[in-house]
């Protein structure tokens, strides 16, 4: 199935491609700044198209059984593996990330969402009915809350469509997305996928435009009934001020500068890799990426000197290469803003690997004419410096020793964010402490970077609130009613005592 005709344009409202009403815009291959497609960014009356759209649908939508929106997400699922390497490489295209990635991670992460979410609609959990004053029976009720409007970010543009669709319709809501304009494409894709699996129109619905016009309005908007959003913490603060004033529920996965502690009796070997991995992926641009590496001092050399070998092993190329291990950043705008991090950080620390960009790739190909950044090691910044405490989002990695095992745990919490977190160790008791006191979303043990769907995703802190995935993402999209009945068919109750006294 083909859904890679853009000329219809980067808007989806109530099952149609639409071109926007506002200006022209190019989405530019980062890898060597050919242009993907020209659009047209959405204005104001396509907002307000999108939201009639999904608050005309809301109803019908709204009253389908469990089983009948599960059915749907079950073909949506067959609809996305179906349009797999299309989807890969339309994704490579616009963000620059190896196809590797998008085929292994991007994709299959996304179908397997589609197919968690079909179960977990049918899924509704509660307390149990009861007569808990002994006088009533309660129940609860899980409903939807409406129109959700909802924000995702450049960095994973497939995959943060589906974590901000698919918990909201199987819920039973309908949304309108904006994704970020230098990434829309795979989000049209998933849209236009949802028609074709038979999910009514107008329950996803897709304006691409500028956060400050476009977003803005959405969040903004008297009928949408709650935000989700996914990006900066800077700009979280604004979505969590506009969604105020209407009083809007929200959910907010924001920043993270995600430590990695490495005690002085992990699996070195093990470590190493993982770091190399996890400070990498995507190009660094992961808000759950390894950032900050604190080790103990007895294994401290040895781990410099092991990933900056392989820091320097990695090979930068054309992402279309299956063989090419890190591809450019998301726009060259973006590449000088981690370059500027790193150019600032000369001043007080070691620059070891990196901390340029390269002119050819591991196959001879000109890089010049991409936003490449070789990875980068950091040595010798102090703990309050900017490359510790600021989020550079690229494939940077800041190393710093720790003595005992207190100050490695609170040099791990030491910064405003608690998204992410990893320790390596092989001694169970130091695991169980790190996993409890470290102040994060998701602590792995001797791994970083692995998700499932079936375990929620988000953040303690600056790094927001609010989980992706799983069934908790699926509660964050429901209206939690009390319903209760009086079983005693007596009009003169005992505690009408409190009002009428003894009459």
């Amino acid at each position: 199935m083909d859904l890679t005709d853009f000329g219809a344009g980067a808007q989806y409202l109530a099952g149609r491609q639409a071109r926007g009403s506002g200006d022209p815009f190019q989405v530019v291959n980062p890898a060597d700044g050919t242009v993907v497609e020209e659009i047209t960014l959405a204005g104001a009356e396509d907002v307000e198209a999108a939201v009639r759209a999904a608050k005309a649908a809301l109803p019908g939508w709204a009253r389908a059984t469990p089983g009948t929106r599960a059915e749907a997400l079950t073909r949506l699922a067959a609809v996305l593996a179906g349009a797999a390497d299309d989807l890969a490489r339309v994704e490579t295209s616009q963000t620059g990330k190896p196809i590797r990635l998008a085929t292994e991670f991007d994709v299959p992460g996304t179908v397997d969402n589609a197919a968690f979410f079909a179960g977990a609609a049918r899924n509704l959990e509660g307390k149990a009915a009861g007569e808990y004053s002994g006088d009533h029976t309660s129940y609860v009720r899980r409903e939807a809350i409406g129109v959700v409007g909802s924000i995702s970010p450049w960095n994973y543009p497939l995959q943060m469509a589906a974590w901000k669709i698919l918990p909201a319709i199987a819920a039973g809501n309908t949304i309108v997305l904006k994704p970020a304009e230098l990434t829309p494409l795979t989000s049209v894709m998933f849209a236009r996928a949802c028609t074709e699996a038979g999910i009514p129109d107008g329950v996803v619905n897709v304006v691409t435009g500028a956060g400050r016009t476009v977003g803005e309005q959405l969040v903004s908007h008297p009928d949408v009934a709650m935000v989700s959003f996914t990006g900066s913490t800077a700009v979280g603060r604004r979505v969590a001020e506009l969604a105020t004033a209407t009083v809007k529920r929200t959910h907010l996965e924001l920043g993270g500068k995600a430590p990695f502690v490495v005690f002085d009796d992990a699996d070195l070997d093990a470590a190493v890799h993982g770091a190399v991995a996890a400070s990498l992926i995507n190009g660094g641009q992961d808000c759950t990426a390894a950032t900050r590496a604190y080790v103990q001092r007895p294994l401290y050399d040895a781990f410099v000197a092991g990933v900056a070998e392989l820091f320097t092993a990695i090979r930068l190329g054309d992402p279309l290469d299956p063989r090419t291990d890190l591809g450019p950043l998301v726009s060259y705008t973006h590449r000088d803003r981690v370059a500027a991090f790193v150019e600032r950080a000369r001043s007080y620390a070691t620059v070891l690997t990196g901390g340029f960009a390269p002119g050819k790739g591991h196959d001879g190909t000109d890089l010049t004419r991409g936003a490449y950044y070789a990875p980068t090691l950091i040595t010798g910044a102090a703990q309050d410096s900017e490359v510790v405490q600021g989020e550079i989002f690229g494939p940077v990695l800041v190393v710093l020793p720790f003595d005992g095992d207190d100050e490695g745990l609170r040099l791990a919490n030491d910064t405003p964010y608690g998204l992410a977190a990893s320790a390596w160790t092989t001694n169970v008791h130091r695991s169980l402490r790190a996993t409890r006191e470290i102040a994060a979303g998701c602590v792995w043990v001797n791994d970083h970077i692995p998700i499932i769907s079936e375990m929620p995703h988000g953040g303690y802190k600056a790094s927001g609130y609010g989980k992706d995935m799983s069934q908790y993402s699926l509660d964050e999209y429901t209206q939690v009613k009390h319903v209760m009945f009086d079983t005693t068919a007596v009009a003169r109750k005992d505690w009408h005592r409190t009002v009428f006294g003894d009459r």
